[in-house]
């Protein structure tokens, strides 16, 4: 059926780790996220989390062609006393909502936790995602704390 699929009807999306080579489709994700950047920041980006053992970026594909995007940084966290993980950006391409690929996603991302020993996973939000809200909520993420930032960019 592919792409025709109705919205709600899931779709087998293919998870694998991005390459340098995925750097254009990586872009054009990041852009959708609301980050924009070229594809040779994208190259970039994606160069620096494959050589660091405790970050994955992750693309799903429909049919061979990119339709989301999650990143997860793991670290230990000495407030818990255990490896804990942040998932850093997660988006789907607007058409493609809907279908699975966000849930395909996160399950990926769940394994990788649990083969690294991670126990708890956290994920930030902006306020104004309130439709990611409810899809969080509804893969089992509960509210958590408020999160402060502070731009160091003088």
């Amino acid at each position: 059926m592919g792409r025709a699929n109705a919205p709600d009807e899931a779709v087998t999306a293919r998870v694998r780790q991005a390459e340098l080579g995925d750097a254009s489709d990586v872009a054009r994700l990041l852009g959708e996220l609301g980050y924009p950047c070229t594809r040779d920041e994208a190259a970039e980006r994606i160069a620096v989390v494959r050589h660091d053992p405790r970050q994955h970026l992750l693309l799903a594909e429909i049919d061979g062609d990119a339709s989301g995007l999650i990143s997860l940084y793991t670290l230990y966290s000495v407030v818990h006393g255990y490896e804990l993980a942040r998932i850093t950006g997660l988006v789907v391409l607007p058409e493609e909502q809907g279908k699975g690929v966000g849930k395909r996603l996160l399950r990926e991302v769940e394994s990788i936790c649990r083969r690294y020993g991670v126990r708890r996973i956290e994920v930030t939000s902006n306020a104004s995602r309130t439709d990611a809200h409810a899809f969080y909520r509804q893969c089992g993420y509960l509210d958590g704390s408020m999160r402060f930032v502070k731009s160091l960019g003088d």
